[in-house]
Parts: structure tokens; C-alpha cells; sequence
């Protein structure tokens, strides 16, 4: 009997103290941005009002060059084949030009003043030319990655840090999902051109978040998720039956554990019960009209990126609050002119189709839309031939923002003369994450996370700014 007690006495104590971490995590909550308890405790933070609802960031996954796309550098096609000037790249991080006789490379576009804004967009991107005066080109991006993977990583947690979450995490962290039928969080890939790098299911993670906040990646072609689908001879009353029981254990095991995964496992499993329902129809875009598949380009259940394109605006009108779309060939080291021509054929169209396409429906005003690579390319050439092309370059890229509360026709920094470096109102890849999160509603420097003793953020611990020149 006495070991009989001591059990019981071990188990109230348990309880005890996580019903008290429990507590102390919704006081936590409570001064979070847009938390669920702060209006009832009476610690929000003065209200920040949010001029977007959610995002669609398209990746494109190589590092596009900013020198064929948004950046016109006269002087560089001047310099075309002469050596680089060694004041430019002396003592300057360089990838896989390190050590080689480094030549200028002229820009391989033409570029032209579009819109009523007067923007400098290359002729490979005309159909997001027609789109000039809808969107804010940043030309003087710098991250601090020189390599594919962490600069992804960079762009998508703000780190190269293990276990980080991801931008799609915090958004929904922050702000919640607006839908019950699909995640907060959508992934799509697509592949074509030069070099296709790999994209790791780290570069979506909910890191030290609960598991519930992770990217759900969705395929265009065969099952859109991974083991959605019942196997053959069970039915969906059985399926509902199976998940019910399933919830039950794991509610019985939160009881006596107070383990919050166990709380996000049981969501995700009934998420998963009601996805089985609402996603085939939400793929499958053979009920939208041949106008709007012209005008993405896209073929049902081909995977392109423009079906993709298109699965976003449908995953934004069912309340998806973080869409993230990888088109994977733009690691343009050779072939450069070959390869744009692929990739721009791929990807500009279909660009500009969705932002036409929110905008008709009277969404692009609270979406946020967001274009561009994890780095930008060397203004140097790489490779011999008659079709050269360009290293991985950090110093200086463009990206652009639409819709969401930025003001379009607006081109905002500068790189110098030759496209190498951000000289004029630079913006870090945190100043990127930090304006991204106040077009949200969300303030960068007190959405964070005590994680191994610190209070972790998107932004990090160095400084941040939100790009109040690109806002409406």
C-alpha cells in the first residue's frame, strides 16, 4: 500500500507541475502578438494593424541573377571580358571563383522602362513587366551564406542554426491558421533548368516550434501529400473510428505527461482525417476556366510551376496563411543565357498570372507576394564558351514585394556601378523577415521564443529594420 501511495503522490506532482509549466506557458502566450489570452489578461501589446493575411513567398531555388532581371548596369557591359577590377573583389568572400582570373561579364538582357512607374525590367521577365506598377524591386539585397543550402536555411530561419523554425512556422506561430481543413503552412516544388539543387524538408521545419507548425510540402503529381489517402477496403467511418481511438490514447498520455507534442500530434492526425476530404478537391484545377489556366500556362497534374502558381491562389482562398512555392534550376554557374531562357520561360508567366489573378479577385491587397532566390550571381563570369555564367554572389541581389500593404512602382537601394555590392539603403535578409512580420501585424523584436536561454527570434539578436520606404 505505502508503494501504492508514493505512485499516486509521484503522479499528483506530475500533474501538478504541468499543470504550473502549462500555466506559465499561457502567461507566455498572453504577450505574444495576437496570442489567444493577451486581450483576456490583459497584457497585449499595443495593436499593430496588419496590412496582409498571409504569404506567398516564390523561391527561386539557385540564386537568379539580378544582373539579367531587375539590376541594369551600363558600365558592366561596357567592361564585358575585361578583367575585374581588383579593388571591387580584394579580400571579398567568393565561391567557386576563388583563385581564378575574374573577368566582367556584360549583362545578357536588355532592359526596358515599364509601367507608369517607369520601372527597369530585362526582357526576359515581360509578363512581370506588365506588373511594374504593382511591385516593389529591391536592388540592393545582401545575405550573409554563400553556399545553396544555408543560404537557404538564412533566408527561410534567419540562421544556419539547427532545429530553427522556419518563416512559414513563426507566421503561424504568431498569427494562426485560418483554415481547418488544410495547414497553416503549404510547400510546393517544381524543377527546370541548370542544375537543380536539392531542397531539404529542413528548410520547412517547425524547429524547437510544436510539430503542428511545420510545412506540409504538397505534390502535383500522384497522392498531392504523402499517405493522405486511405488504402484499399478502408472506409472513412473505419478511418474516423481509428483516428477517435488514436486520440483518445494520446489524450490519456497528456494527462499524466504534459508533453505539448502529444497535443500537436493528436491535431495533426484529425487535420490529416479532414485533409483526406478537402485536398483532392483543391488539386485537382480542372474546374477553373480555360481563360485563367491559359493565363498561368498551366496543364492539370503536371507539377510545373505554373500549376503550382495557380494551387496557391486556391490554397489562399481557403485560408493556407504561409504558401511556399520552389521552382529548383537557377544555379546558372555555365549556360547562363541558355538557362534564363528556360527558367524565365518556366516562371515568368506564370509570376505574373497570379498576381493579376489576386488582384482581379481583390486579394493581392492582403496578400503578401514575395519573389526572389537565395543570393544573387557574381558580376564575373564563370566558364568559357560563348554562354558563360556567374557564381553564387551574396554582396548584392534583387528580390521584389507585392501586394500586402507594399507600395508597387517603387524601386528601392542600389548596388555600385557594377552590380558587386549593396551601396545604397541595403536591406538584410532580417530587414526582409522583419518587414515581412510588420505587414502581418506582427512586431519582429517581441515575437520570439525562450529557447536554451535565449529569447529567440525570426531577426535574431542582430539589429533589424523594417523597409518603411517600400510600404504603402
Amino acid at each position: 500500500m505505502p508503494d501504492i501511495l508514493a505512485e499516486l503522490d509521484a503522479l499528483s506532482r506530475r500533474r501538478f507541475l504541468g499543470a504550473l509549466s502549462m500555466g506559465i506557458g499561457a502567461a507566455s502566450l498572453s504577450q505574444w502578438p495576437g496570442g489567444p489570452s493577451a486581450a483576456a489578461a490583459g497584457l497585449a501589446p499595443p495593436p499593430m494593424i496588419p496590412k496582409a493575411k498571409r504569404v506567398i513567398f516564390l523561391c527561386m531555388a539557385g540564386g537568379p541573377s539580378h544582373l539579367e532581371t531587375f539590376d541594369h548596369k551600363p558600365r558592366l557591359v561596357e567592361l564585358d571580358g575585361q578583367p575585374m577590377p581588383g579593388s571591387y573583389t580584394r579580400g571579398m568572400p567568393i565561391a567557386q571563383l576563388q583563385g581564378k582570373e575574374l573577368r566582367c561579364l556584360g549583362s545578357r538582357a536588355t532592359f526596358r522602362r515599364h509601367g507608369e512607374s517607369g520601372q527597369s525590367i530585362s526582357d526576359y521577365l515581360p509578363h512581370i513587366a506588365t506588373c511594374a506598377d504593382d511591385i516593389a524591386i529591391v536592388n540592393s539585397m545582401v545575405t550573409e551564406q554563400i553556399n545553396h543550402d544555408p543560404a537557404h536555411a538564412f533566408m527561410n530561419t534567419g540562421t544556419i542554426l539547427p532545429d530553427r523554425p522556419s518563416m512559414g512556422s513563426w507566421v503561424n506561430y504568431g498569427l494562426g491558421s485560418l483554415s481547418e481543413n488544410l495547414p497553416g503552412f503549404v510547400v510546393l516544388t517544381s524543377v527546370g533548368g541548370r542544375n537543380p539543387q536539392p531542397i531539404a524538408a529542413r528548410q520547412w521545419s517547425s524547429g524547437f516550434l510544436p510539430s503542428k507548425l511545420a510545412g506540409v510540402e504538397f505534390h502535383g503529381q500522384g497522392d498531392p501529400v504523402h499517405y493522405v489517402t486511405n488504402p484499399p477496403g478502408i472506409t472513412t467511418d473505419c478511418q474516423s473510428t481509428l483516428v477517435d481511438a488514436v486520440a483518445e490514447l494520446n489524450r490519456l498520455r497528456a494527462g499524466t505527461t504534459r508533453d505539448p507534442e502529444i497535443a500537436s500530434r493528436i491535431a495533426q492526425h484529425e487535420l490529416a482525417f479532414r485533409m483526406q476530404a478537402s485536398i483532392p478537391e483543391l488539386m485537382d484545377i480542372t474546374d477553373e476556366s480555360p481563360e485563367t489556366l491559359e493565363m498561368y500556362g498551366a496543364v492539370p497534374g503536371d507539377g510545373s510551376f505554373a500549376s503550382n502558381c495557380l494551387l496557391a491562389r486556391r490554397l489562399a482562398e481557403r485560408g493556407v496563411r504561409f504558401i511556399h512555392l520552389y521552382h529548383r534550376g537557377w544555379d546558372h554557374h555555365g549556360g547562363l543565357k541558355q538557362y534564363m531562357d528556360v527558367c524565365c520561360d518556366k516562371c515568368d508567366q506564370p509570376t505574373a498570372a497570379l498576381l493579376k489573378d489576386l488582384k482581379r479577385r481583390g486579394m493581392l491587397e492582403d496578400t503578401l507576394v514575395v519573389w526572389g532566390g537565395e543570393f544573387g550571381r557574381t558580376p564575373m563570369s564563370q566558364g568559357g564558351g560563348s554562354d558563360p555564367g556567374r557564381d553564387h554572389h551574396i554582396k548584392g541581389f534583387s528580390m521584389f514585394l507585392a501586394g500586402g500593404g507594399v507600395r508597387g512602382g517603387v524601386t528601392h537601394g542600389a548596388t555600385d556601378e557594377l552590380g558587386y555590392e549593396a551601396v545604397q539603403d541595403v536591406v538584410h535578409v532580417r530587414d526582409l523577415h522583419a518587414t515581412m512580420l510588420h505587414l502581418l501585424g506582427l512586431d519582429h523584436q517581441r515575437l520570439s521564443v525562450p529557447h536554451q536561454g535565449l529569447d529567440v527570434r525570426l531577426t535574431g539578436v542582430e539589429p533589424a529594420r523594417v523597409v518603411r520606404e517600400i510600404i504603402a
